[in-house]
């Protein structure tokens, strides 16, 4: 449950720009997430979300930038890693597939990194399709995903 949870917040933060735990609390009731304000901040602190100023000039809650050493050490790795199943490419496309219902929070976490490769992602329950530029950029980023998923 716990894992399910933060994959809707990781989910939620990226759809919605969340100013307070209360917002966040009440987003999460919204989809059937019954939570208290402690659980919320637990959650944002193992999360370790940030606020960062939306283009609105609000301060909403994020995953934060890239890390220059790549995804390994990227604050929602946990996340990604506990939700997929397997990653594989056809032609210039990678393909993930996710345990049912996370399909959403991992793809946030892979759109929070703004992978160079990356032309745009779609998420499903348990399916993102990444369109990368090549084909050989869809292998390269497919197995940095890999090397990811068995560290």
């Amino acid at each position: 449950m716990k894992k399910r949870r933060q994959a809707k917040i990781l989910e939620l933060i990226s759809s919605f720009e969340i100013e307070t735990q209360e917002d966040l609390i009440n987003k999460l009731l919204e989809y059937g997430f019954q939570v208290t304000q402690a659980t919320v901040s637990r959650d944002i602190r193992e999360l370790r979300l940030v606020k960062e100023r939306s283009s609105g000039g609000r301060y909403i809650y994020s995953v934060g930038k890239k890390h220059s050493d790549g995804f390994t050490n990227h604050r929602a790795s946990g996340i990604f890693s506990e939700s997929v199943i397997n990653v594989d490419y056809a032609m210039n496309t990678a393909v993930i597939k996710c345990f049912s219902g996370m399909a959403n929070a991992a793809c946030a976490a892979i759109d929070s990194l703004e992978w160079a490769e990356v032309l745009g992602t779609i998420a499903g329950d348990d399916t993102i399709f990444i369109l990368c530029k090549s084909e050989e950029q869809a292998k390269s980023f497919t197995s940095k995903l890999r090397l990811m998923l068995n560290a």
